[in-house]
């Protein structure tokens, strides 16, 4: 499973990083990025939560 962020659409809202630490986190630019790939097995339903609650939906996961 990864994550990707399509960072030119990120408000920088930070509910992400909030969800799932494991996986996502804010940049020095202030918007959020996926630092680990592939995403983590006991990782992967708080990943889903940071991608079902991101509201400018950019964040996928396949």
């Amino acid at each position: 499973m990864h994550a990707k962020i399509d960072r030119d659409g990120c408000i920088s809202c930070g509910l992400c990083a909030g969800t799932c630490a494991e996986v996502f986190r804010m940049a020095d630019d202030g918007k959020a990025e996926v630092y680990t790939d592939p995403v983590p097995k006991n990782a992967e339903g708080t990943a889903g939560e940071a991608k079902d609650g991101c509201p400018v939906a950019v964040i996928s996961i396949d």
